[in-house]
C-alpha cells in the first residue's frame, strides 16, 4: 500500500516497504535537494555518476495508477491484484534485510579477509561487491518442487574486490549455510565456471581516481594549448572543464600488456544526457600496465587517421603550416530531449487510454513474489549482473520453464577509429540491477498497473529502487482470432499479461517484457532507446552515416542472450527440427508424372555437435522442444515451438578481436545444451577482464554430450543490427530498436486454448440486420471512469530506499534519488 506523501521544503513521506523478512515502515529523511553536475567519462563513468540512484533487495510495493484527488466513479473498482499464496517458497528471489546484515557482519569479522567498509576504502583496500543468494542447484530444487525433498539449504554469494596486492582481482566466494551460525564457513564458489581459478579473475581496470588525475589529465594537460586552439577548452579534472576524456571497453589485454584508447569528447551543456554524441576526434594510445601509474607510457596519437608516435611529433606537426583542422561537434537543441518544432495538429488534446473497468485480474503473493493470472504461474527472481528473471513457469499446472531470463547483453561496434573499434561494452559488468530504476506510470506501463519493487547490495547498503517492475494485462491492438461468414462474425479479443523492467546501462535504455498470452504463447521482448554512442565523422564512411555537422552514427551489434531451461511434460525433451523443403514428388493418383511441391523434414538433433543453430532462410526450419515420451491422443510429439516474433540478430564480427573468448554464446542465435548445475550462466559479469581466459568461456559448454531426451537448456540471443541515423538522433525509440521471441505451443493441447476465454463475442446477421449478440458470459457492466492528468501521480516519484546493513539499523532507512 502506499501512504500519502506531502511536499513541504524537504521532502518527507512514509512508504511501506515489504522484504522477504517482513515490511518495514521506513521514516523518510528530510534531505536538502542539491544538484550535483555530473561529467560523462564514457560508460563507466557514466555507470557510476548513476549508481547514486540505485537499490537492491526483494521488497514488495503495489500501486495502480490511482489519482491522489478523490475516488474514482463509484461502479468502476480500482482493485489490487489479490493475495494469495505460493505453492512453495521462492527459494530464487534474494536475501533478506537480516540475512544480508549477518552475513556483512560475519565477513567483517573475517580477519583473513582483510576488509575495509566502503566509505572507509582507499584504493589499496579490499572491499565486499556484493552480497546476494547463491541461487540453489536445479536437482536439488526438483526435489523440492515436486516431491518430499526439503526446502534447498541457502548460502550467500559474495564477491569480493581484493585491491589490497598488486595483483588486484575479483573473488567469488559462497558464504553459508545461512541463516549464520557458528557453524557458517567460506569457500571460494568455483563450480559454476569453466575456468577453475578458486573464484578469481584479475581486475585489470586501473584505479579510477589514479586514472584520471595521475595519468588521463596530466596527458590532456600536456597538450591544453592544442585542444584550447582546436576548441576553446580543456579536460584538466577541473570545475570549469569543457572537455572530458574517455575510452574504451574492454581495455586490449595483448602479449601482457593492458592498452587503452581514449578520445576527447565535448561536454554536454544542457540538461540533456547528449555527451555521447559529441565526439571529437583526437585519440590516444597508451599501456596501463600494472598498478604504478610511473611505468605507464603514451604510445601515440591519432588526428584524421595519421598516427604520430609521440607527443612530440603530434605537437610539432599541429603547429606546422597546412596542418588540417576538422570542425567540432557541439551540444544544441539537436542533441536534447523535450518536445521541439511545430506541435502536431490536434496533438495538446488527450491520446488515448486504457483502463481495466474491474481492476487487476490476476493474483500475487507479494512476499514470495509469486504471480497467477489465467492459466499461467510463475515465481520472480532479481540478482544484480543480470536483473529480472522467471522460474518455474507453469501452464495449466505443468512446468513448461523451469527458468527464463537474461544472461548478458553486449554492443559490439565497429569504426574507423581505435575507439569505436575497439568498444565490445558486455553490460552485466556494470549490471542490470543496479540501474533499473521506478518506471513512470502512464509511460513506461499503463497507469493502471501493479508495481514490484526490486532492490541489490552495494556499498554496505541494500537499495531499493521502489515500483521498478510492473505487471498488467493489456487489449492488444488486433484479436487473438476471428472469422466472418455470409451467417456471422465471430472474433476473440487478444488480452495478454505483461511482467515489464526498464534497465538503463549508460547511454541505453533497455525495456524487458515477459508476455503471456491466452493460447499459452510465452513471449519475450527486448527493445532499445536512449542516446547512441557516436563516432566523428572524418573517414567513417565505410562504417556509418554521416548524421550531423561533425558526426557518424557508429555502427554496432546488440546481442542480448537469455537462458530458457525447458522443461516440456518432464525434464526429458529432444530437439526437433521441422522444415518446409522443396521437392519434385510423384503420387499414386498421376501416374509417372512429378510435381513441384514442398514437404515436411522433421530430424531430430542428437547431441550438442549440431546444437547451434541460427534461423533457416525463409524461415523454413522450425525450431521445437518437444517430449518424445509425452505424445498426443494422435500420436504426434507434444511439445513448444521456438519462433521468433521480431527481428533478432547475433554477432557480425567473427572471432571477434575485442572479446576474444568472453562471448562466444552471441556467436549463433539458437544453442542447445545438456542442462548441469555447474554450467547455470552464459557468462560472468568480469569476462571483460581477461577475454582470453575468462571465467566463463560458453565455449566448452559443447562437448558433444547427448541431446535426446535429456533435459535441456536453450539458449536464445535477441538483439538488432543498428546502424543509427538521423532518426536517432536526439533519441533511438523503441518503435524499431525491437527484438523479441516466442514459446507457442505445438501438438501440446488437444485445441486452441484461447477459447476458454470469454472476452469474445459472435454476431449473427440476415439481409442487413444483427439477428443474435452472443457474449459468453462477459460482464455487462459500465463503469464511469475518472481521468485525472498522469503528472499528478508522477508528482509522486519517489527515488530509493536505503537501508544500512554495517552497521545495521532497520529502522532508519533513507531516501536517496
Amino acid at each position: 500500500m502506499k501512504l500519502p506523501i506531502s511536499l513541504s521544503g524537504g521532502i518527507t513521506s512514509l512508504l511501506l516497504i515489504g522484504s522477504l523478512a517482513g515490511d518495514v515502515l521506513a521514516n523518510k529523511l528530510d534531505k536538502s535537494a542539491q544538484a550535483v553536475r555530473q561529467k560523462n567519462r564514457g560508460r563507466k563513468a557514466l555507470m557510476r555518476s548513476l549508481e547514486s540512484r540505485s537499490n537492491q533487495h526483494p521488497s514488495s510495493h503495489w500501486g495502480h495508477g490511482k489519482p491522489p484527488h478523490g475516488p474514482p466513479a463509484p461502479t468502476c473498482e480500482d482493485t489490487p491484484p489479490q493475495e494469495i499464496d505460493a505453492p512453495k517458497e521462492n527459494v530464487w528471489y534474494g536475501l533478506t534485510d537480516d540475512e544480508t546484515a549477518a552475513v556483512a557482519k560475519w565477513l567483517f569479522g573475517r580477519p583473513e579477509l582483510n576488509l575495509t567498509t566502503s566509505e572507509n576504502a582507499g584504493e589499496w583496500d579490499n572491499t565486499i561487491a556484493l552480497i546476494e543468494l547463491q541461487r540453489p542447484n536445479k536437482t536439488e530444487t526438483l526435489d523440492y518442487l515436486d516431491g518430499s525433498g526439503p526446502v534447498p539449504t541457502r548460502y550467500a554469494h559474495v564477491r569480493l574486490n581484493n585491491r589490497a596486492t598488486v595483483d588486484a582481482h575479483y573473488a567469488d566466494i559462497l558464504v553459508g549455510p545461512l541463516p549464520i551460525t557458528g557453524n557458517a564457513t567460506w569457500e571460494p564458489l568455483e563450480f559454476p565456471y569453466t575456468r577453475k581459478s578458486q573464484g578469481r579473475v584479475r581486475n585489470v581496470e586501473p584505479d579510477d581516481e589514479t586514472m584520471y588525475s595521475e595519468w588521463l589529465f596530466k596527458i590532456s594537460a600536456s597538450i591544453a594549448d592544442i585542444t584550447l586552439d582546436l576548441w576553446n577548452g580543456t579536460a584538466l579534472g577541473l570545475e570549469n572543464d569543457t572537455l572530458d576524456v574517455w575510452g574504451i571497453d574492454p581495455l586490449w589485454q595483448e602479449d601482457g600488456r593492458i592498452i587503452r584508447w581514449d578520445m576527447f569528447w565535448n561536454m554536454a551543456t544542457g540538461e540533456s544526457d547528449s555527451g555521447t554524441l559529441l565526439p571529437l576526434g583526437l585519440y590516444f594510445k597508451s599501456d596501463v600496465t600494472g598498478r604504478d601509474p610511473a611505468q605507464w607510457k603514451v604510445l601515440g596519437w591519432l588526428y584524421n587517421d595519421i598516427f604520430y608516435e609521440t607527443t612530440e611529433e603530434f605537437r610539432e606537426a599541429y603547429w606546422s603550416p597546412g596542418f588540417v583542422k576538422l570542425g567540432a561537434n557541439v551540444d544544441g537543441p539537436w542533441a536534447r530531449v523535450g518536445q521541439q518544432g511545430p506541435v502536431l495538429p490536434k496533438d495538446t488534446k488527450q491520446p488515448p487510454l486504457s483502463v481495466a473497468p474491474d481492476g487487476a485480474r490476476y493474483s500475487v503473493d507479494t512476499e514470495r513474489k509469486y504471480v497467477s493470472w489465467m492459466d499461467f504461474s510463475f515465481y520472480i527472481s532479481f540478482n544484480r549482473d543480470t536483473g529480472l528473471s522467471l522460474f518455474d513457469i507453469k501452464y495449466k499446472g505443468q512446468r513448461v520453464l523451469y527458468e527464463l531470463g537474461l544472461q548478458e547483453a553486449l554492443a559490439h561496434y565497429a569504426a574507423n577509429d581505435p575507439v569505436q573499434s575497439s568498444v565490445a561494452y558486455l553490460d552485466s559488468y556494470y549490471g542490470f540491477g543496479p540501474y533499473a530504476f521506478e518506471l513512470l506510470k502512464g509511460y513506461d506501463c499503463p497507469s493502471y498497473a501493479s508495481y514490484l519493487n526490486t532492490s541489490f547490495y552495494k556499498s554496505e547498503e541494500t537499495h531499493t529502487h521502489v515500483d521498478s517492475l510492473c505487471l498488467f494485462e493489456f487489449d492488444a491492438d488486433y484479436p487473438a482470432a476471428r472469422h466472418s461468414t455470409s451467417d456471422f462474425v465471430a472474433v476473440t479479443k487478444n488480452v495478454y499479461f505483461t511482467l515489464r523492467t526498464v534497465s538503463t546501462i549508460g547511454n541505453y535504455d533497455y525495456m524487458f517484457s515477459y508476455n503471456f498470452h491466452m493460447d499459452g504463447t510465452i513471449g519475450v521482448e527486448v527493445r532499445a532507446s536512449g542516446y547512441i554512442q557516436s563516432a566523428y565523422y572524418a573517414n567513417n564512411q565505410d562504417f556509418g552515416y554521416q548524421i550531423h555537422d561533425s558526426l557518424s552514427g557508429s555502427m554496432h551489434d546488440h546481442v542480448l542472450n537469455f537462458k530458457a531451461d525447458f522443461d516440456i511434460l518432464g525434464t526429458d525433451n529432444t530437439v526437433e527440427l521441422t522444415s518446409v523443403v522443396p521437392v519434385e514428388k510423384t503420387f499414386s493418383w498421376n501416374g509417372n508424372k512429378t510435381r513441384n511441391t514442398m514437404q515436411l523434414e522433421r530430424k531430430m538433433i542428437e547431441s550438442e555437435d549440431d546444437s547451434r543453430l541460427n534461423w533457416s532462410f525463409n524461415g523454413q526450419t522450425q525450431i521445437h522442444i518437444v517430449n518424445q515420451d509425452e505424445k498426443n491422443k494422435y500420436g504426434e510429439n507434444r511439445g513448444y515451438r521456438i519462433l521468433p516474433s521480431s527481428g533478432t540478430a547475433h554477432l557480425t564480427v567473427k572471432n571477434s578481436t575485442n572479446l576474444a573468448n568472453a562471448a562466444h554464446w552471441a556467436e549463433y542465435d539458437v544453442q542447445v545444451t545438456q542442462q548441469h548445475d555447474y554450467e547455470p550462466f552464459a557468462a560472468h559479469p568480469y569476462n571483460s577482464q581477461d577475454v582470453h581466459d575468462p571465467p566463463v568461456d560458453f565455449e566448452q559448454f559443447f562437448n558433444g554430450e547427448s541431446l535426446n531426451q535429456t533435459d535441456l537448456v536453450v539458449w536464445l540471443n535477441l538483439g538488432m543490427h543498428h546502424v543509427p541515423h538521423t532518426g536517432d538522433l536526439p533519441n533511438t525509440v523503441f518503435t524499431t530498436a525491437h527484438s523479441g521471441v516466442q514459446f507457442m505451443p505445438l501438438n501440446y493441447l488437444l485445441g486452441d486454448a484461447s477459447r476458454q476465454t470469454v472476452n469474445m463475442v459472435r454476431v449473427d446477421y440476415f439481409n442487413g440486420s444483427a439477428t443474435a449478440v452472443e457474449t459468453f458470459g462477459q460482464s455487462d457492466e459500465t463503469c464511469g471512469v475518472k481521468l485525472s492528468p498522469i503528472e499528478d501521480e508522477l508528482w509522486a516519484y519517489q527515488g530509493d530506499v536505503i537501508v544500512r546493513k554495517f552497521p545495521y539499523d532497520p529502522n532508519d532507512p533513507f531516501y536517496e534519488t
